[in-house]
């Protein structure tokens, strides 16, 4: 059985997070006195932290200096940490476990390629950290996607071709990513979002074993 590399983002796709990073957003938004809409969040999805406070300002037409940027960045993770605290197995998304749990009795090649610089806490937290090879993650790149640098590193670390990677994504950014780096993107989410992934699913209890042995074969 031939090996791939499957890489799989974090907030979204493994774990339901992302709700937490909106909550930790909103706050900082209202403080600051913006209106910020689960529709604006859409936005924020797969972009880096700074990126993110960037747009928040930009839609309440705000300038500010980089040492209050600075603060406010701060201010958000500590925030959002505080919304993890109590996060356990039960964050995992539906479907997600059994495809780990799968890959892993088939022997294959699995990777976190993920914009979160608190990736390696959660994992340990919802107690899946050792089902994974290679960890890449906020920490170890530069550059945000649909950069493909995160990806990149992924397969570099488990000594894989990029042809030979199926990246797991929920947002745009990631997808687009995946596609530059020459691996199979597959979207988790809203296909008409999504629409750039080779392949779509609303989430992983809509994939399949059979699915998983034609990306492996």
């Amino acid at each position: 059985m031939s090996k791939k590399a499957f890489i799989f983002d974090l907030d979204g796709v493994i774990v339901d997070t992302a709700k937490y990073h909106f909550l930790a957003w909103q706050k900082l938004a209202q403080e600051l006195g913006i209106e910020f809409t689960p529709e604006h969040n859409e936005e924020l999805k797969g972009v880096s932290r700074v990126r993110s406070l960037d747009i928040i300002l930009e839609l309440g037409n705000l300038r500010a200096s980089q040492e209050d940027k600075n603060k406010w960045l701060i201010q958000k993770n500590e925030d959002y940490l505080s919304y993890l605290v109590d996060i356990d197995q039960s964050e995992i998304l539906p479907g997600v476990l059994p495809v780990l749990h799968y890959l892993k009795d088939k022997n294959q090649l699995i990777a976190l390629g993920s914009a979160s610089k608190n990736a390696r806490p959660i994992l340990e937290k919802t107690g899946i950290l050792p089902l994974f090879d290679a960890i890449v993650d906020g920490n170890d790149v530069s550059n945000a996607k649909p950069d493909p640098e995160v990806f990149l590193r992924a397969a570099q670390l488990l000594n894989a071709n990029y042809e030979d990677a199926i990246v797991f994504e929920d947002s745009v950014a990631g997808v687009q990513a995946a596609n530059i780096a020459k691996m199979t993107s597959v979207g988790i989410g809203d296909a008409s979002i999504l629409h750039e992934a080779k392949y779509n699913f609303k989430d992983f209890t809509f994939i399949d074993v059979s699915f998983i042995e034609a990306l492996i074969n």
